[in-house]
């Protein structure tokens, strides 16, 4: 198959000669974690800067992904890269891809996924970290954000599959905060209705034990466009709430 190229980014990798799998491939670079090993293969990351702008670079062997409709596999960066381009159609923000192909080689399932860095964002999980020690307009500000994008994934008819804070990424707009999502690997569907939206949301909550009552209720007024005191927030809260202990007794 022919490789996907962003029309923003064909020039800028024309000019680096780096249009086709091959170059793409052998192109050294030191990556930015551990390998992922299993399913048979390994896939890795790479930071790649070409003329102020980065990028990164994923590549993966025998690294495959199994489903009912892909019962032989295929490589995990084609269902990724798949919902990034959904996502894209969908208009809810995330990451960007800028070149992805695949190909066989001696036995061997090659893939390359490059995306846009998300330079100048912050995840949420980092912020958490020092979440005590930010302003409160800017903690409101961030806590809007992240239930606009929720908002936006389900509304779309779409849930992550792994809504967590190192996931979601922001940056300062003004007074506002803007807010998109990366690893959309498990991206599907939303098939069972609220109780996939819950299922989605909870772990969000979960991972976030420094937001008072008083924030997570401003989260959800922006998801829900209700107010902050209103029945329906209060509802949510009961929801998310019964999940988390749910989830405290398989996991306890």
């Amino acid at each position: 198959m022919n490789p996907f190229i962003a029309s923003a980014e064909q020039a800028l990798l024309e000019r680096h000669g780096l249009t086709d799998f091959q170059a793409l491939w052998n192109l050294a670079l030191e990556a930015v974690d551990e390998p992922n090993t299993g399913r048979g293969g390994w896939s890795s990351v790479f930071r790649l800067d070409l003329e102020g702008q980065g990028f990164y670079l994923k590549r993966q062997s025998n690294y495959l992904t199994h489903t009912l409709h892909r019962p032989f596999g295929e490589p995990s960066f084609s269902r990724e890269f798949r919902n990034i381009s959904r996502y894209r159609q969908m208009g809810i923000p995330a990451l960007q891809a800028v070149f992805y192909g695949e190909r066989k080689v001696n036995g061997e399932r090659q893939a390359i996924l490059m995306t846009r860095a998300l330079d100048g964002w912050t995840d949420l999980d980092a912020l958490l970290q020092r979440w005590s020690e930010l302003p409160r307009d800017r903690r409101l500000a961030i806590l809007r954000a992240c239930g606009l994008l929720a908002r936006t994934l389900h509304g779309a008819g779409q849930i992550h599959g792994c809504f967590y804070p190192k996931h979601i990424f922001v940056q300062a707009q003004g007074a506002a905060y803007n807010a998109q999502l990366i690893d959309l690997e498990k991206t599907r569907p939303s098939l069972f209705g609220q109780r996939d939206l819950t299922k989605d949301l909870e772990p969000l909550f979960r991972r976030a034990p420094m937001w008072t009552p008083a924030e997570q209720r401003e989260l959800l007024a922006a998801y829900l466009l209700a107010p902050v005191d209103g029945p329906a927030v209060d509802a949510w809260l009961l929801r998310l709430s019964r999940r988390g202990k749910h989830k405290q007794r398989e996991n306890p």
